[in-house]
């Protein structure tokens, strides 16, 4: 297909570990709290060096190797919070608190196509499928219609397949 449009801006790389999370009663591990860094890092065909997906049968693999959100959905995520009576303080959602590795601008999930190239410096990413919710994102997010919000916004983000491996 196509390069993406020259607007594309990447704010930052978001990587992580998977950690236990309360669910009621439950322990669940999720790597969905992502943290930025500061240095350039290795991607290769399964993902981000220094990045985990708790489950692979949903997250990560070759098709879902890299997630990729824009920036510009996080004011509607705090607002749903602040709604809801979640946000205590008005705090600000952290970069890779959506659990991408890539918080974008300029690609909107209404911009992007199944087979997108996105052409960066060093590496070929390729878009593959929108991002499903799972239950784990109703827990991080605070409230038990997270996903729903997020399928009906359609502020999903999408995955990426590593087709040229980089920095």
């Amino acid at each position: 297909m196509v390069s993406p449009p020259p607007r594309l801006l990447l704010h930052h790389v978001n990587v992580g570990t998977a950690r236990p999370l309360r669910i009621g009663e439950r322990r669940i591990l999720t790597a969905i709290g992502k943290a930025p860094v500061a240095e350039p890092v290795r991607v290769g065909r399964m993902g981000l060096d220094g990045d985990e997906q708790a489950d692979p049968s949903v997250h990560g693999g070759l098709e879902k190797a890299v997630y990729a959100y824009p920036a510009v959905h996080y004011a509607f995520w705090q607002a749903q919070r602040r709604e809801r009576g979640v946000s205590l303080f008005d705090e600000v959602l952290p970069p890779g608190f959506m659990g991408e590795n890539l918080t974008v601008e300029g690609l909107l999930e209404h911009e992007v196509f199944v087979g997108d190239r996105l052409h960066f410096p060093d590496c070929v990413l390729r878009v593959t499928a929108p991002r499903e919710p799972c239950y784990k994102f109703n827990a991080v997010m605070g409230f038990a219609q997270a996903g729903r919000a997020m399928a009906l916004a359609g502020h999903c983000g999408y995955y990426l397949a590593v087709d040229e491996p980089g920095t």
